[in-house]
């Protein structure tokens, strides 16, 4: 199940977006407005769901949370963006990571 989080996460939400992957949730974060979607098969699913709501495609940034271990991953196939400089699957530039850090743990930081 996807989320849309605006606010922190309640442990229910934690549970239900952990049912695609054991131990992991894929999400996406939109660094200008704090907010992110988690859950389902593909980041591009809740890239789909912040789009929805309003999110721009720039701002949209993937990774993978481990709650168990409070831990993220800055990879996913929505990071390749060569006319912004990201040409990988992870994130390269350090202060967009720690945006999405920042915005992650706020929201899903703390919960297991």
């Amino acid at each position: 199940m996807i989320h849309l989080l605006k606010e922190k996460a309640t442990p229910i939400q934690i549970e239900e977006m952990l049912k695609e992957y054991t131990g992991m949730i894929k999400i996406v974060v939109d660094v200008r407005r704090h907010v992110l979607s988690g859950g389902g098969e593909m980041h591009s699913d809740c890239e789909s769901v912040l789009l929805d709501d309003g999110s721009e495609q720039d701002d949209l940034w993937g990774a993978n949370w481990y709650p168990a271990e409070q831990r993220i991953e800055f990879e996913s196939l929505i990071n390749i963006r060569p006319r912004m400089g990201n040409r990988n699957i992870l994130i390269q530039d350090e202060k967009l990571r720690k945006q999405v850090e920042s915005v992650t743990r706020e929201l899903l930081g703390g919960i297991r």
